[in-house]
């Protein structure tokens, strides 16, 4: 896993096997950081990373210099790598274990930015936006954005900003106007 900016740009992170992932593309990775360092202070704003796996979007926010990141995950062996990396690297990053739907129905935390990248075959992805929403989990103008491969169409759900597409990697941004 190698971190694409800030101050950690370059490294690469030797993440172990057996893990249950499928992490975002560098090429992906880039993509979105991208279209966020055009419109986020990272400096300034609170994140949640859902469906961390190995907590590459998070490490990547706190390399920009973002200070509050909470990442859920409910395997235990992701969360322990995630841990480890920003313990040797000093990121302000919290972990929860906790399966993401049932975080969602009890979380009362608002955030700025809000990633999630649940696996691709998950049949209820749509419901991630919407306890998100009903949950009123987002600051005022704060972004959404949800990972998700090629059949799933996210166009019609309220809030809808835009749609980017990264070879197979599909990113629906939703904001909170």
């Amino acid at each position: 896993m190698r971190i694409i900016g800030g101050v950690l740009k370059g490294r690469n992170l030797k993440v172990p096997k057996g893990l249950p992932v499928r992490p975002t593309t560098n090429f992906a990775s880039e993509g979105l950081f991208n279209i966020l360092n055009n419109s986020v202070d990272f400096e300034n704003v609170s994140v949640l990373d859902l469906f961390s796996g190995t907590g590459h979007i998070a490490i990547e926010f706190a390399s920009r210099g973002c200070n509050d990141i909470t990442a859920v995950d409910n395997h235990f062996n992701c969360l322990k790598f995630l841990k480890e990396v920003a313990a040797d690297f000093k990121l302000p990053i919290s972990t929860i274990k906790a399966d993401v739907f049932s975080f969602l129905k009890s979380n009362t935390k608002k955030f700025d930015i809000i990633f999630a990248d649940p696996p691709y075959d998950l049949p209820n992805i749509p419901e991630i936006h919407q306890l998100v929403f009903e949950g009123k989990m987002l600051n005022e103008g704060g972004v959404l954005i949800i990972e998700h491969g090629p059949r799933i169409k996210m166009d019609e759900l309220p809030f809808f900003l835009k749609h980017k597409k990264y070879g197979n990697v599909n990113f629906s941004f939703f904001e909170l106007k």
